[in-house]
C-alpha cells in the first residue's frame, strides 16, 4: 500500500484537531547522515539546514503556535575546532539567507542559551534576526545554541537566590510558578510533544523542566531526511494518545 501524501496527512491532522501548542525537536543524525555518505560532519549539518527550513514551512502550516529546535548544546563546544567553527559558520549563513522570508511569514524568532560564547558575527546574526522578527505572531521558533537543561535551572535558582536576598521573594513563598517565570521559556506554553530523530532514546539535557509531561515521539529518521511528512507523522502519532498528566480517566 502507497504512502499517504504529505497533504493527505495534513488533511487527517485538521480533522482530528488536536494540535500541539508547542513541538520541541532535538535535531540529532547530522554526523551519521554525512558519514554514511563519506562525508565531513559538516557536510551533515549543512544539509539538516534544508530540514530546519521544511519543518519551520510545516508548522506554519500545520497552524503551529511555537517551535523549539536543539541546534548546539553546551557540550558541543568540545566537539573538534573545525566543526564549530563551522556551525558557527552555518548559523550566520542560514540568518543572512531565511530572515526576509521569516520576517515575512510572520515567524518571530527567539534564541536562548549562552549567546556571549558565539563568535561576534554569529551574535550579530542571532541579534539580528530577534530584532527584525519581534513583533511577528505567526510561528514562535526557538533555537536553543550553547544551551542546556541545567544550566537554565541554575541560572533560575540564582535569579530566585538574588531576588530572596535583595528581599523581593520570600523562600516560603517560592514555588512551581515561581521558578517557571525564571525559565528562558517562561511566556510560552511547555511543549506538548518532543521529537527526536536519529532513533536515539536520550533528552541530552534539552528543556529538562519544561518537557515533564511532554508526549515523547522518536523518529529512526536522521535529521537532514526530517521534514514535512515525517513532522505530520509525528503529529498524528500524537492525535492518537490520551493525555492524562497523572490522572486516570473514568
Amino acid at each position: 500500500m502507497a504512502r499517504p501524501s504529505a497533504s493527505d496527512m495534513l488533511a487527517r491532522i485538521c480533522v482530528h484537531g488536536a494540535i500541539p501548542r508547542h513541538i520541541a525537536i532535538i535535531m540529532d543524525g547530522n554526523g551519521r547522515w554525512a558519514r554514511e555518505r563519506s562525508m565531513p560532519r559538516p557536510f551533515g549539518h549543512r544539509s539538516g539546514m534544508k530540514s530546519v527550513r521544511a519543518v519551520v514551512e510545516a508548522a506554519i502550516e500545520v497552524g503551529l503556535e511555537t517551535l523549539s529546535l536543539f541546534a548546539f548544546s553546551q557540550e558541543n563546544w568540545q566537539r573538534p575546532s573545525t566543526e564549530v567553527s563551522a556551525l558557527m559558520t552555518l548559523l550566520e549563513e542560514f540568518i543572512a539567507r531565511e530572515v526576509d522570508e521569516l520576517r515575512d511569514r510572520g515567524v518571530r524568532v527567539t534564541v536562548f542559551g549562552e549567546l556571549d560564547r558565539l563568535t561576534p558575527a554569529a551574535g550579530a546574526a542571532v541579534a539580528r534576526v530577534m530584532a527584525e522578527t519581534v513583533h511577528n505572531d505567526t510561528l514562535r521558533l526557538n533555537l536553543f545554541i550553547s544551551y542546556g537543561g541545567r544550566a537554565e535551572l541554575v541560572r533560575a535558582a540564582r535569579l530566585l537566590a538574588r531576588d530572596a536576598v535583595e528581599g523581593r521573594l520570600r523562600p516560603e513563598d517560592i514555588d512551581e510558578s515561581e521558578i517557571r517565570q525564571r525559565l528562558f521559556t517562561s511566556d510560552m506554553p511547555d511543549p506538548d510533544l518532543l521529537i527526536r530523530t536519529s532513533g536515539e532514546h536520550r533528552l541530552s539535557n534539552f528543556l529538562l523542566w519544561q518537557i515533564a509531561y511532554a508526549e515523547l515521539y522518536i523518529s529512526p529518521v536522521l535529521w537532514p531526511d526530517f521534514g514535512r511528512r515525517e513532522l505530520f507523522e509525528a503529529i498524528l502519532d500524537f492525535q492518537s494518545r490520551e493525555r492524562r498528566f497523572g490522572r486516570v480517566t473514568v
